[in-house]
């Protein structure tokens, strides 16, 4: 099967044009993939990805599909279901084989340009599948493409190395990362030595190979160079992901030796990586650590606990038995949960990502996981019931929970979020309501909610 791709305004001026002849089996069956990284799809791309399953074995109706799809959506819908092909993450495995045709054919609309990033990422894809040859072909094109422009060279191998590491595809990972380290050898610009070890120390520890990364560092300071947070960080998280707790420390404190302060960030990265392996004392210990610091918690920081907490996340799978106070749910938690739950309580995360005033009173709730939306609902009931109480604050006009309509959804216009928050509101018999307006909110008179919490 031959793929025309006419490449329109890339990199270099004017136009270039190019033929691969590649055979494709839309059968051809994916690997699995164990990424966490997340791409959602729009509901138009989900209807043309639904139709592309049930016609997968006909190549001729798959390609009429795509052209169509193609003409009816714009750039960014186009994209977006193209990046969701190439995502690990996505449901629908067997269609990734239709990636190929499905850019060749995005290659020829007149909004097109050329991206590297988005040639990586299908390279690897293609790796992945065991087409080799076809991944070969595009490299080979791009490096063409980009000629002696050095910085740009190496920031698309950076990203080959990435791409592959998150497909944890060794064949492609190792190839790219050998042509990457002799690049850098060969190059005298400092940026492109830094960026270049900033990928292969990711990309390391994104294959599991914490060991290598921490090696690696040792010798980005034979080469003068100075490690920045970023690859402390990768080893950190490398080393914690698999257990290896005595080497992530070893890790931390060289950071602290070298000056490099130790950040929620970093402290996420410990808490998941124990969490990961149900190390929920040692999350209690960690969270001490981080108050005796001043650090302060974050969002993910109760994403990282919550999510590693068995009870809770065992209560959220049957909403309608959940506890609707905290006090409730004290009773229920024992041991570690319980501890790690109080640090929580006890941070000032709640004043950050909820308003007060005259007009309105607000939680926002995006970016937060379910674990981490229920707790923090529980708590802001409890303050809010302190401040109509009190008698000193004025009653909000209207309060609002925003918990977003599915947009950054595995399935775009579904969340479980959303989900969540209205069996509670449910359950505890609250008069908020979905907003008529934006269905991403729930809504009430100020004055009605203190007259349910008081």
């Amino acid at each position: 099967m031959m793929l025309s791709l006419n490449q329109m305004g890339g990199i270099g001026s004017g136009q270039l044009s190019f033929s691969i002849a590649l055979p494709w089996n839309p059968l051809r069956p994916l690997p699995p993939l164990t990424s966490p990284i997340q791409c959602a799809v729009t509901k138009q791309g989900q209807r043309f990805l639904t139709k592309l399953a049930a016609n997968a074995r006909d190549a001729k109706v798959t390609n009429k599909l795509i052209s169509k799809f193609l003409t009816s959506s714009t750039k960014s819908i186009a994209l977006n279901t193209l990046s969701y092909l190439l995502s690990p993450d996505t449901t629908l495995p067997h269609l990734s084989s239709l990636a190929l045709p499905f850019y060749s054919k995005i290659t020829e609309a007149s909004w097109f340009e050329w991206n590297p990033k988005l040639v990586a990422a299908l390279v690897a894809l293609l790796d992945k599948q065991g087409q080799h040859n076809e991944a070969e072909v595009l490299i080979s094109e791009t490096i063409s493409k980009l000629g002696s422009r050095e910085r740009e060279l190496a920031l698309f191998h950076c990203q080959l190395v990435e791409s592959h590491s998150k497909l944890s595809s060794k064949h492609g990972f190792d190839s790219s990362y050998s042509y990457l380290y002799q690049l850098l050898h060969n190059s005298s610009s400092v940026y492109v030595k830094n960026r270049a070890f900033e990928s292969m120390v990711s990309g390391l520890c994104e294959m599991d190979r914490p060991r290598e990364a921490d090696n690696l560092i040792e010798e980005m300071r034979v080469e003068g160079l100075k490690p920045s947070v970023f690859e402390f960080r990768s080893v950190v998280y490398g080393y914690g992901r698999l257990g290896l707790f005595e080497d992530m420390l070893k890790v931390v404190e060289q950071m602290e030796n070298q000056g490099i302060a130790i950040d929620t960030i970093c402290s996420n990265m410990v808490l998941s990586s124990y969490g990961a392996h149900s190390e929920l004392a040692a999350m209690v210990v960690w969270l001490r650590k981080m108050r005796s610091l001043s650090l302060p918690f974050s969002v993910r920081t109760y994403n990282s606990v919550l999510n590693s907490c068995p009870t809770i996340m065992a209560l959220l799978q049957e909403p309608k038995d959940f506890p609707c106070s905290i006090e409730e749910l004290n009773r229920v938690l024992n041991g570690d949960e319980a501890l790690l739950v109080k640090e929580l309580v006890e941070s000032t995360v709640l004043d950050e990502v909820m308003v007060w005033e005259p007009l309105e009173a607000k939680l926002d709730l995006h970016g937060m996981h379910l674990g981490s939306a229920y707790l923090m609902l529980l708590e802001w009931f409890e303050a809010m019931r302190c401040r109509f109480n009190g008698g000193k604050d004025v009653i909000p006009a209207e309060v609002v929970v925003i918990c977003g309509s599915g947009k950054h959804s595995s399935v775009k216009g579904e969340s479980p979020l959303k989900g969540l928050v209205k069996q509670m509101m449910l359950r505890m018999e609250s008069p908020m309501r979905i907003d008529r307006k934006n269905v991403g909110c729930f809504v009430a008179k100020g004055r009605a909610v203190k007259d349910w919490l008081c």
